[in-house]
């Protein structure tokens, strides 16, 4: 596998340090954290759908909290060992944590559980504020309240 170095990064950027993180991160991932399988799709524009397949867990056994820009999903069977002897035991019951590093303003919509397949619908949902926007070039309406001289007060008469 290759690697890169992304220290030259640090020193010339700015405000890419999540971005940073998460690439200096990606070469120290563990096996343990590839278990339960997952799938990541691209449902829509702004939508996006994660699948983990935990067969034998139930909807209460399974915690889902987002945090900011993490998304943790983690797995804790509950009881019953005691009373079953396996003579095989092919179903892996084991805990299990998964995070997900989310892009900003993407939140939960929702989460099922069904077949064994647990489906998290995600959003994008930037805020009007943030939303690019045309800026009219020249004339007089573009020019309304966008000169930098001072502001006229409604009722104050003008300084002559």
């Amino acid at each position: 596998m290759r690697t890169y170095d992304v220290a030259p990064l640090f020193r010339s950027s700015i405000g890419f340090e999540r971005l940073l993180d998460l690439l200096a991160q990606a070469d120290r991932v563990e096996p343990s954290t590839t278990w339960p399988p997952y799938n990541i799709e691209k449902v829509a524009e702004d939508q996006y759908r994660i699948t983990m397949a935990v067969a034998g867990f139930s909807p209460e056994e399974i915690e889902l909290t987002q945090h900011d820009t993490a998304l943790l999903v983690s797995g804790q069977k509950r009881g019953q060992e005691g009373e079953r002897q396996y003579l095989h035991r092919g179903i892996a019951a084991r805990s299990f944590r998964q995070t997900f590093n989310l892009a900003e303003h993407v939140r939960v919509m929702g989460a099922s559980l069904d077949n064994g397949l647990l489906t998290v619908e995600l959003k994008r949902e930037v805020p009007e504020a943030l939303k690019p926007r045309r800026i009219a070039i020249g004339g007089e309406q573009a020019a309304v309240g966008q000169d930098n001289g001072p502001a006229q007060i409604e009722g104050e008469a003008k300084a002559a």
